[in-house]
């Protein structure tokens, strides 16, 4: 299960990425927002990554205008891993080495087209499982004394 979320600059395109949720019937839940009307980002990555910890979802999308301040605040909760990408490659690493649990986008920087490439490289990599990223993890997660 995937939970999508945008703020008003991110809205455009989540609607092509919903849609291309829905032709490969890749299961989804949508967090909003509903229109271009401006909304404060926090509150839908919020959303996401509420649905990641909580065990409701696997994956998450989230699009704001840049895709920076939406990645920021779900970066800020133990065990999210959001990787802001604007091309296939930063999205197959981010899987293979961080084992990255949300894409992050940004509506007024990526074209849907190669949104929707983004999207299925992120949704089809796997982690590689490869000790040194496990630790890398691990380092990520532990709180600084």
């Amino acid at each position: 299960m995937i939970a999508v979320a945008c703020d008003h600059g991110g809205f455009e395109l989540k609607q092509e990425i919903l849609k291309y949720l829905n032709e490969k019937e890749i299961p989804y839940i949508d967090f909003g927002c509903d229109s271009t009307q401006a909304v404060d980002y926090p509150v839908y990555a919020r959303k996401v990554v509420h649905a990641i910890l909580d065990g409701k979802c696997d994956k998450g999308v989230l699009i704001c205008g840049t895709g920076i301040g939406i990645s920021i605040t779900a970066n800020r909760y133990r065990g999210i891993r959001a990787a802001l990408c604007s091309d296939c490659f930063s999205a197959e690493a981010t899987r293979q080495h961080n084992d990255a649990n949300i894409l992050a986008m940004g509506g007024r920087v990526v074209g849907p087209g190669l949104a929707v490439k983004i999207l299925d490289t992120f949704l089809n990599t796997p982690f590689s499982e490869g000790e040194r990223h496990k630790n890398r993890i691990r380092l990520i997660d532990e709180p600084e004394e």
